[in-house]
């Protein structure tokens, strides 16, 4: 499981690597919906974007994450964030998360060919044998948009993280393991073609 900056290309976005050059892009990308104002996520405001960016990129260099910017090919915007975190090799295991996409493209079929990008390679690739998806109790939308996908609930982590705003939050955890992998994918991809017609 290589923690490498990584680029996936799919149809309707490309996952590449953040860089600090990302700056500005990521500050217009959170400012569509002022994603920053939303509690119960972890999507930069603009005064704290590049240090947002500065953790991202610690934690890739440390070997824990790969961390992508989302670009939509179509307009060639960036139009979010994502990583796979918690990386590890020696039980093939990882997490996706940090995901977030501005207000106009969310419901539009752009996350569904991110998950698909990312498990692709999470399986195939790296060899993971358990992919796991973790979200806030109270963010329901995450919630049913992770179930979309075909995970399956694993329980409820409670009084798991003490957030900047000093609330402690419950962490809803999923995941998609090894064997259940091929059903998933193909879930997927009819949704994608679904949100091509």
């Amino acid at each position: 499981m290589d923690c490498s900056p990584l680029t996936l290309v799919g149809h309707y976005v490309t996952l590449e690597p953040l860089t600090r050059a990302h700056l500005p892009d990521i500050q217009r990308a959170a400012a569509d919906g002022e994603l920053w104002k939303l509690f119960f996520t972890s999507v930069p405001s603009p005064e704290s974007t590049e240090q947002w960016i500065k953790t991202a990129l610690d934690m890739q260099q440390q070997q824990t994450a790969v961390v992508f910017v989302i670009r939509e090919n179509q307009t060639g915007h960036i139009v979010g964030s994502t990583r796979y975190f918690k990386m590890e090799p020696q039980n093939k295991r990882l997490e996706i998360g940090h995901t977030w996409y501005s207000k106009s493209v969310q419901r539009t079929g752009i996350n569904t060919e991110c998950k698909l990008l990312l498990l692709t390679h999470a399986f195939e690739v790296f060899g993971c044998i358990a992919v796991e998806f973790r979200t806030d109790h109270f963010n329901h939308r995450s919630q049913a948009a992770i179930e979309r996908l075909g995970a399956k609930r694993d329980g409820l982590l409670r009084n798991h993280i003490i957030m900047p705003d000093g609330r402690i939050r419950d962490t809803v955890v999923y995941s998609i393991l090894e064997h259940e992998w091929q059903g998933v994918k193909k879930n997927l991809q009819y949704m994608q073609k679904k949100y091509a017609s």
